[in-house]
């Protein structure tokens, strides 16, 4: 793809420029107030660029979606909600669900009419999500839905759910696995929130029984759920870098603004080489992150699926935001360590998608989970070994007992 501003690249990055600088969030209070900011974005053609007009998206290219990302950072904005449903949700739909389906749920996850969220994880499984036990036995016209699920972002929030259940405990554990919408107010569908280590209590557990689920609402073929799973996962590791990319520069440009008026031998701490040194690193780092996310939207523009490379983009930004929040710390010192009650020119003073106020600690905290959810980095160095380098698989109990 050429990087390049084209005549009419600049042009349309004027017009988002002049949006921005007109339409500004006001106070975000509330979830319902961010779900309001979320359709203004929306409206404007902001949300879900990429996906087709025939589901609510722009059909817009590559280089379109990267001038949006870059001038929501100048501007200073929050971004969308709804960010499993618009990250891989909505692109796992479109590509392996009924036509039905996709009239049904895909542009109501663009305007956050409905929340989602994904149910995977499941306690004694760890990262050996194929090892899950939650069934679904069929019966008649539903299936019958048995088990429990952990560590689901938002849960609380959710309207409906992407699950995988094991439709069939004799197959190979890779092949007895479906993949459900499931709706989260349904009967027998219990969502309790977990406190986490950064006191925020953004996951859940979902104990479910007897829950019954449609069969029109299996997405692909019974027993295909693993592999509907990896497209999900693909673009989860990789799906939404640009977002991610967006995230971090606000981020960085509210760091520079600190140092400029964080004391420092004297002076403030931008004017320390070691600071600025710290900083040129997080933002060389970012900026790669940014290519990368440009390099997967050129793919998806060509009609093709993240693949276990995505492995390479996931394992690269999760340990880069633990490295950043850990060079932030460093910077601020103890100010870095404050929730709350710091000097107001200090804080991070960032709006959040978050029910709880943003703070330097909390990212910090946070970037610990990053190198463990959607597959920790050693399942990730794994998949990059395995399939994308090509190299002998690791010896595993379960491989050996196969052999």
């Amino acid at each position: 793809m050429d990087l390049n501003e084209s005549p009419e690249h600049r042009a349309y990055r004027a017009r988002v420029r002049a949006w921005f600088e007109q339409h500004r969030p006001g106070s975000l209070d509330t979830f319902e107030d961010r779900r309001a900011w979320h359709r203004t974005l929306y409206d404007a053609g902001f949300v879900g660029m990429g996906w087709p007009k025939a589901y609510g998206g722009q059909d817009a290219s590559p280089i379109e979606q990267a001038i949006v990302g870059e001038e929501m950072v100048r501007a200073q904005v929050p971004g969308t909600i709804n960010a499993l449903g618009i990250g891989f949700i909505g692109p796992t739909l479109i590509a392996h669900g009924t036509e039905a389906q996709k009239q049904r749920y895909v542009k109501k996850i663009l305007t956050a009419e409905e929340l989602w969220c994904q149910l995977y994880s499941e306690p004694g499984s760890g990262s050996d999500l194929a090892s899950l036990k939650t069934t679904a036995v069929r019966d008649g016209d539903h299936y019958v839905v048995n088990g429990q699920k952990v560590w689901s972002s938002q849960a609380y929030n959710a309207d409906y759910a992407i699950l995988l259940a094991r439709t069939d405990p004799t197959a190979p554990k890779h092949k007895g696995i479906s993949y459900f919408i499931l709706d989260m107010r349904a009967p027998g569908v219990d969502v309790r929130r977990l406190k986490q280590i950064t006191g925020s209590s953004e996951f859940c557990e979902e104990f479910l029984t007897d829950v019954r689920i449609p069969v029109e609402n299996r997405i692909g073929e019974e027993g295909q759920g693993w592999e509907l799973a990896q497209t999900t996962l693909g673009f989860e590791r990789g799906g939404n870098l640009l977002a991610r990319v967006t995230a971090h520069k606000l981020t960085i440009n509210r760091l520079i603004e600190v140092c400029k008026t964080l004391p420092r031998n004297g002076g403030v701490a931008i004017d320390d080489p070691l600071v600025r040194q710290k900083i040129g690193k997080m933002l060389a780092e970012v900026e790669v992150l940014r290519y990368a996310g440009l390099r997967l939207l050129s793919k998806l523009e060509k009609g093709q699926r993240p693949g276990p490379e995505s492995s390479v983009d996931k394992l690269y930004y999760s340990e880069m935001d633990k490295r950043h929040q850990e060079l932030i710390l460093e910077i601020l010192g103890p100010f870095g360590q404050l929730f709350e009650g710091g000097p107001p020119e200090v804080a991070l003073n960032l709006r959040s998608t978050r029910e709880d106020e943003g703070s330097w600690a909390y990212n910090y905290l946070w970037s610990r989970a990053g190198t463990i959810y959607s597959g920790s980095s050693e399942i990730q160095k794994n998949i990059i070994g395995e399939r994308v380098l090509k190299l002998p698989r690791e010896p595993r109990a379960d491989r050996m007992a196969r052999a």
